[in-house]
């Protein structure tokens, strides 16, 4: 029990922090292909900006103000994207609208790049959550703690919001039938513009509770995360929620342990010798999207789409 607590269960609280992280972000790529049907690809790198952002506002402001003003200022760059990138090609082939997207996530990460210079930047140490605790004789940072519940409350939120309120309401009919929604008086720019909104509101967070468990900020720091949420997304089933929130706690778990494997496996004299597994933690990821593609296209719990003539 003593080998489980001080060896297993710091990567399985790791693996669900980051599964948390992934799950913010994924959230965003599922609401917008549930509306829209379209992969944001610009996602991942809106979550870089927002560390980028915290970095210099840091400096120049006190912690207190830097943290809603980065959350807005993200919102306002998702916004800003939307009408400026997506809206313009509406009518577009989807196509289209892909390879803009891709040109979006480009910009932004030469514009980081130009900004930076290239150079990582440390992120600011946000007091309490950046502080470590102790867990069943595991020692590792709050935010590691924080990360899952914060992650759950904003889900339960957003699921309340998407049911319970009119703009939910628009949202999840502009989801099942874009066409007869706008036919039925529903203002379709002002629903993808909130989805937008939500999504990069809900990048921000996330930004701030992975970069303070990984404090470097490169141009390319969305790069991996916004890949790994969106095979959360597409293994939980794209266009799902609940599906998104599960498919990124089961990467992040695995994909720790997957970094701890030699450790483990040395601790409890499985094997003799380190075999470098942590290599594949990254590979995991992307073998999870082929079989889920292969076997069950749709992800856990999303629905078959019909077509209509």
């Amino acid at each position: 029990m003593e080998q489980f607590t001080t060896v297993i269960l710091p990567y399985i609280l790791s693996g669900i922090s980051v599964g948390g992280q992934y799950a913010l972000i994924a959230i965003g790529y599922t609401m917008v292909y549930g509306i829209l049907r379209l992969i944001n690809f610009a996602h991942g790198d809106v979550f870089m900006v927002a560390g980028l952002m915290m970095v210099y506002l840091s400096a120049a402001l006190p912690l207190y103000l830097a943290v809603p003003v980065v959350a807005l200022l993200t919102v306002a760059l998702g916004f800003v994207i939307e009408k400026i990138a997506y809206k313009p090609l509406r009518s577009a082939p989807r196509m289209s609208v892909m390879i803009s997207a891709i040109g979006v996530s480009y910009l932004l990460q030469n514009l980081a790049l130009y900004v930076t210079g290239g150079l990582n930047k440390t992120y600011p140490t946000i007091p309490w959550i950046s502080d470590q605790v102790n867990l069943f004789g595991a020692t590792t940072k709050r935010v590691t703690l924080i990360t899952p519940v914060l992650t759950i409350i904003l889900v339960i939120l957003l699921v309340q919001l998407i049911n319970h309120t009119k703009v939910g309401m628009a949202m999840r009919a502009v989801a099942k039938d874009f066409e007869t929604s706008q036919l039925m008086g529903i203002k379709i720019n002002n629903v993808i513009s909130v989805t937008f909104i939500i999504g990069s509101f809900l990048a921000a967070v996330g930004s701030m509770l992975y970069f303070s468990n990984y404090p470097g900020v490169v141009p390319t720091s969305g790069a991996m995360p916004g890949l790994k949420a969106f095979v959360a997304a597409v293994f939980g089933g794209i266009g799902s929620i609940p599906g998104a929130v599960i498919g990124a706690f089961i990467i992040g778990v695995f994909e720790s342990l997957i970094k701890g494997l030699d450790t483990i496996l040395t601790t409890f004299h499985i094997i003799q010798s380190p075999l470098e597994l942590s290599t594949f933690s990254d590979a995991f990821t992307f073998v999870l999207l082929i079989v889920i593609l292969v076997f069950k296209p749709t992800g856990l719990f999303g629905e078959k789409a019909t077509d209509k003539v």
